[in-house]
């Protein structure tokens, strides 16, 4: 049996489990056998579709009363990439050096640990908290988020339960603990576009119309002017175009079809709707047959800075002397779902290592975040103002 109040032996073991997703391998397993002799209901919720994997995922509960502060957190972890270029087995959990290596050590099981010996040591120094604890754990947030967080979160609506807060374990922190918490994330819209022509003969070109060109001038006229310049808590919007491919093999033809795809990741002056319909407006002026399928990840959000990410922000700044702050960077997560339930934050290790080869977390920094994190648990129960 694993002590949950040990953060470190509690992220080797989840290390161990090699959930790639959508697999479990074990992971949950786990974690179920350390909550429940704290005290933790536990639920197993399996949700399946038709498109997608079926997912296991678990919500655990201690306490029946409010407020719900929840800890929110995934076990499924990307694959390893070129296993033989990691310095050690990925899911063998080996500490060098004082980090920990492994697939999931900052991405994010050793948040996950890092949370559930918050709670072991807090009930030890405080009992119970006036109020509920809960972890919801997911296990396709590295994948296509279908069956995890928001079914999860229409099953407890279901129940008539409800999250008064929450804090999400995504390694937040770019160099070192304390630098940032995050309270918002960019919208991410992928975009397929694909501009028809008339196949020719590159000798005759007034016999054809060459899609390449159309797509060059559409991509351009996307290109070419800024989205905007930024708000106050987010980033400007960004047009990154990731392919262009045509599938030509002759140099004296002019095919009959060009493909491109690029993201926008766009702050809270756009949606994904009011894009969708500025797309159409840059590439119907330059005019010719085109097809765009735009694939919507997320709308951009914002949790306006209030109590929970003065409590995060506040712990931080008395665990590592360096006072975080609030920003809106990096992917999406599965914040986006949480935060229309409740307020959410997202605080956790250092990312720099995250999805790499030979991916690790300080065991000092896991150290540090268990006490922040036992900290805003205390602090949220005891009522701390903001």
């Amino acid at each position: 049996m694993v002590d949950a109040a040990d953060p470190v032996a509690l992220a080797r073991a989840l290390v161990r489990c090699p959930s790639v997703t959508p697999a479990e391998a074990g992971a949950l397993d786990l974690l179920q056998s350390v909550l429940e002799p704290l005290g933790f209901a536990c639920h197993r919720l399996v949700f399946s579709d038709d498109d997608t994997p079926d997912v296991d995922n678990l919500y655990a509960r201690l306490g029946t009363t409010a407020p719900n502060f929840c800890f929110a957190g995934h076990s499924d972890v990307v694959p390893t990439g070129a296993t033989e270029a990691w310095r050690v087995d990925p899911f063998a959990a080996e500490i060098v050096d004082g980090r920990l290596y492994g697939r999931g050590a900052a991405d994010m099981k050793g948040a996950v640990a890092a949370f559930v010996a918050a709670v072991a040591r807090s009930l030890a120094a405080a009992g119970p908290p006036k109020g509920s604890i809960s972890l919801m754990i997911t296990g396709d947030e590295e994948g296509p988020a279908v069956n995890g967080t928001k079914k999860v979160l229409d099953w407890l609506a279901a129940r008539g339960e409800r999250l008064d807060a929450c804090i999400i374990g995504e390694p937040t922190n770019p160099t070192a603990m304390g630098e940032m918490v995050k309270i918002g994330r960019r919208g991410s819209m992928s975009c397929f576009l694909t501009v028809h022509g008339v196949q020719g003969h590159t000798a005759y070109a007034d016999l054809a119309d060459n899609p390449v060109h159309r797509l060059l001038a559409m991509l351009s006229a996307i290109l070419s002017e800024a989205l905007d310049s930024g708000t106050e808590h987010f980033q400007p919007s960004t047009v990154q175009v990731s392919t262009l491919d045509v599938g030509n093999p002759a140099v004296n033809v002019i095919p009959a079809a060009a493909r491109a795809a690029f993201n926008v990741r766009f702050n809270d002056l756009h949606s994904s709707d009011s894009l969708t319909d500025w797309l159409h407006q840059k590439l119907a002026a330059v005019g010719g047959t085109y097809e765009l399928r735009v694939q919507k990840t997320g709308e951009a959000f914002l949790t306006p800075p209030g109590r929970l990410s003065a409590l995060v922000t506040n712990a931080a700044e008395r665990v590592t002397g360096r006072r975080p702050e609030l920003g809106t960077t990096g992917g999406t997560s599965d914040a986006r779902f949480i935060k229309d339930h409740c307020p959410v934050a997202e605080f956790g290790l250092v990312g720099q290592t995250m999805h790499k080869i030979d991916e690790h977390a300080e065991l000092a920094d896991i150290e540090a975040l268990v006490r922040i994190y036992q900290a805003v648990i205390e602090d949220y129960f005891r009522g701390a103002p903001a």
